[in-house]
């Protein structure tokens, strides 16, 4: 930053900056506080927790039954309604277990994978939402406290002008009316400086919602950032939008095998213990049940047809979505080039011309040869001019971020 930049954040920061005010963030220390911090990012990390948790269930045998009941109790003829009345009456006690088959097994697990995929792709898309947003609020707010500065530098002199006004009409050399110009322009520049307080005190809300921290400030330069386009289209795969989307789409896959799995019978096996009257004996039984899927056509068909037609929409969105996000980028790249160049006007053209016609028309004004009003509309031209540089070069610092930030792997 050069010596009038910084002496321009210094006065926004004393103007601004209370008593109470924390420590000002550095860029960096920002976007790691709000990693830190951020309620959306922590809540999707206790997401994957939940679906890591969930995994550890996924293809494991069910649970057995256990079943308990009295077999063959006679309601009729001379034994009934005893329980010891007839040889075949007895107490049973059972153990079942379901064993379903091996395949939909395995593509239990692997959704279960599946979907801890989708969890860690949906944390890693909205932890770089919140850098994103975290590196914006923090050069909103540098840029709005130094266009800020920018105008107290112009009502100081303004100040000083008033009083060059009033010692003229003291000595008889300028008009009455003169002495209220000053005093007009002043009010033009507070109506613009209240629009830049309140940028600032937004950019400064958003910084403090995203950091946790009530009293967020900045502090040193904003990065600098190179956008290379070349570079970032070949690596738009690694994005995590994407792989969100390749994630989803794994999780159909998942869905699809898991439905073809329920066409395969499962089968369960039991054993039950059966307590007679002594005078006849006890019983033991072993049963196996194994599933008959007669019916495929019109259960387990359909479904099968459904999951393949969710995966084929799945691998569709993700090429719609890559589509959308190189697109994107060719047209952040666009406005990044464009307000490259207004920069640049601004930088080598407009602000030196404006600032030596204010130079000029207020030499003429100090020999008498131009009204102070139109020096003064020089002066606050030439005010605007640089504040609307410095929105200018906010501009290009937020393309930088923006592309940087949602195109590259960018960490803090």
């Amino acid at each position: 930053m050069d010596r009038i930049g910084a002496a321009a954040l210094a006065v926004a920061i004393a103007v601004y900056a209370g008593p109470a005010a924390a420590e000002p963030l550095t860029f960096n220390v920002a976007l790691e506080r709000a990693a830190a911090n951020a309620p959306s990012v922590q809540a999707n990390e206790a997401g994957v927790e939940a679906t890591r948790s969930a995994a550890i269930a996924a293809g494991r045998l069910p649970d057995p039954t256990l079943s308990v009941g009295i077999d063959n109790f006679p309601i009729s003829g001379p034994p009934a309604f005893t329980l010891n009345g007839d040889s075949m009456t007895m107490a049973r006690v059972g153990v079942e277990q379901a064993f379903p088959n091996p395949a939909k097994r395995r593509a239990q697990r692997g959704r279960a994978q599946a979907g801890i995929g989708v969890a860690e792709a949906d944390l890693a898309v909205e932890a770089q939402n919140v850098r994103l947003e975290t590196a914006l609020a923090w050069v909103d707010l540098y840029y709005a406290k130094r266009r800020l500065a920018q105008l107290q530098r112009l009502d100081q002199s303004l100040g000083d002008l008033q009083t060059t006004v009033s010692a003229r009409l003291t000595s008889g050399s300028a008009r009455p009316s003169q002495a209220l110009e000053p005093a007009q322009l002043r009010a033009a520049v507070n109506d613009r400086r209240s629009e830049l307080e309140a940028e600032v005190a937004k950019a400064q809300a958003r910084l403090a919602r995203l950091t946790g921290d009530p009293d967020a400030d900045v502090s040193g330069d904003p990065p600098v950032l190179e956008v290379d386009g070349p570079r970032l289209r070949v690596s738009l795969a690694s994005l995590p939008r994407l792989q969100a989307l390749d994630a989803q789409t794994r999780a159909a896959d998942a869905d699809t095998v898991l439905a073809r799995a329920d066409k395969r019978p499962d089968w369960r096996v039991g054993t039950s213990y059966g307590r007679r009257d002594p005078a006849y004996g006890d019983m033991v039984s072993v049963t196996v049940s194994i599933d008959l899927p007669f019916f495929g056509k019109r259960r387990q068909d359909p479904l099968i047809a459904a999951r393949e037609s969710e995966a084929n929409r799945a691998r569709l969105m993700r090429d719609a979505g890559e589509r959308d996000i190189l697109a994107a980028l060719d047209s952040d790249l666009a406005d990044h080039a464009m307000h490259h160049q207004r920069l640049m006007n601004a930088r080598q053209t407009l602000v030196p011309l404006t600032k030596r016609r204010a130079e000029l028309d207020m030499a003429s004004y100090s020999a008498g040869k131009l009204d102070l009003g139109s020096a003064l509309l020089s002066t606050l031209a030439l005010a605007e001019a640089e504040v609307d540089a410095l929105s200018r070069e906010a501009d290009v610092a937020r393309d930088a971020i923006r592309i940087n930030y949602t195109y590259g792997e960018m960490r803090p």
